[in-house]
């Protein structure tokens, strides 16, 4: 694919929900990005469950089967299931194979006898430790590419990942807020490693007929979110923490740059920067997430999104149902809005009231509202000279918009940390090796498991 020079849309105003420039297409009858937004369910397994492989097989039937005949019994006509990897199914390539198959099966028995559409996500584990091991060459990453393989043998539509790169770094600086060392740990060693892996996953995807779908930075900018958390906690800074966002952007960008289709994974809340720039369709979660997590975007973060997830909910039984047949019904509900609004032509009002509920509840919100996602994504693709150029650019750009828009009001503690943090970047310097030496000198010695030979340096 190479590096994007340009952005894949003209403005911002050209987005919305339900609608890719490049959607995608796989499964049984299904496409996202194509004019019409679908449901991913993400179901997760009980604890215990995992401690046999036929016992997890038989979770995996349960909430499966209790996700599609929820579906079909509300008349929703497609949806995506997620099969995202406890570490044993990873760990066992066998496991997340026929798990995968297992998942087929189930949804083609649905698509031939009432037509519903439907596919399947298979989300490997990175089970690498990057302060422990040396994670181009270990017994962890082994496994990983086995299990996309099976995976992909075995019928899932679209392999994707929750890569580690760079973490060894990123959490010992986010707590600190030590731009430098985020900007160096998610910027360019999330990106080195993410052109690593995802060579590998696009070459197994094609060669067994399966999509290479997406990567997040939930190990990394994600963590800062949280940290950060409501308007209650200041263990982070907001400002600091949304500043991560766009570093994250640009280093989620690689899949793309290697050959990835989207869409992309529910769980990078950067993915509205990821679309504006790629125009790859995106999978988003929000209020419909709060089984896993609360956020701040809640109904902001479904203004682009032609996937609607669930995060993940563990299998349980609740009044309505179980779980994953609950929260199909609910995704099912949230998209059928989407969708409604999409055949009136009242998708752009429906978007406005998405973004205008959320957009200036906080910096995390502002960040990936599709104007400014857009301004930061253009910013990326300008300075896409190197991994930490683009990061970089991404991180000053999101900085002034904050700051210039009088609307987004700040305390003075959380304006105080984000001029901190710009004056910090402007004060970086230029050239990538420049940076890359500086930061290998000091973080080398504060951090005992970092070593630069897991990122090619």
């Amino acid at each position: 694919m190479g590096k994007y020079t340009k952005m894949a849309y003209s403005s911002a105003e050209e987005m919305i929900f339900g609608t890719a420039k490049n959607p995608v297409k796989y499964g049984r009858d299904f496409e996202v990005g194509g004019g019409q937004v679908y449901p991913e369910l993400v179901p997760h397994p009980r604890p215990g469950s995992e401690e046999t492989k036929k016992s997890l097989m038989r979770e995996y039937e349960r909430m499966v089967t209790d996700s599609l005949e929820r579906a079909i019994a509300l008349g929703f006509p497609g949806i995506q299931i997620e099969l995202e990897h406890v570490w044993q199914m990873t760990k066992n390539p066998d496991w997340g194979g026929d798990i995968a198959g297992q998942t087929k099966k189930i949804q083609e028995d649905f698509f031939r006898k009432y037509g519903l559409k439907s596919a399947i996500r298979a989300t490997i584990a990175d089970n690498r430790k990057p302060d422990l091991e040396n994670i181009r060459d270990c017994r962890s990453l082994e496994l990983a590419l086995k299990t996309f393989e099976t995976s992909a043998i075995a019928g899932a539509d679209n392999l994707s990942m929750e890569s580690v790169g760079g973490k060894e770094i990123s959490d010992h600086t986010i707590v600190r807020q030590d731009i430098r060392g985020v900007l160096f740990g998610i910027g360019v060693l999330g990106s080195r490693d993410m052109e690593f892996m995802w060579k590998q996953i696009v070459d197994i995807a094609t060669k067994h007929g399966a999509t290479p779908g997406g990567d997040t930075n939930c190990a990394q900018a994600n963590v800062a979110m949280f940290m950060a958390g409501g308007m209650l906690d200041k263990s982070v800074p907001h400002t600091f923490a949304a500043i991560t966002r766009p570093i994250g952007a640009a280093r989620t960008l690689t899949a793309y740059e290697m050959g990835a289709k989207g869409p992309t994974k529910d769980c990078a809340y950067e993915d509205p920067i990821i679309k504006a720039i790629t125009g790859v369709p995106i999978s988003t979660e929000g209020k419909t997430s709060a089984c896993a997590h609360a956020d701040l975007q809640g109904n902001l973060i479904a203004a682009v999104c032609d996937l609607w997830s669930n995060e993940a909910v563990e299998y349980h039984d609740m009044f309505g149902g179980t779980t994953p047949a609950v929260f199909t019904e609910i995704l099912g509900y949230d998209v059928a809005l989407m969708n409604t609004a999409i055949e009136m032509g009242k998708a752009k009002d429906l978007q406005a009231m998405f973004i205008n509920s959320d957009k200036y509840r906080d910096v995390h919100s502002y960040v990936v509202a599709p104007d400014a996602a857009y301004e930061i994504g253009k910013a990326i693709v300008d300075n896409n000279s190197s991994y930490y150029a683009r990061a970089k650019a991404g991180a000053i750009k999101a900085a002034y918009l904050i700051l210039e828009d009088s609307r987004m009001l700040l305390s003075n503690f959380e304006k105080e940390a984000l001029l901190k943090t710009l004056k910090d970047l402007e004060s970086f310097p230029d050239k990538e090796e420049n940076f890359v030496d500086q930061c290998i000198s000091i973080y080398k010695k504060s951090i005992p498991g970092f070593k630069p030979q897991n990122y090619g340096l």
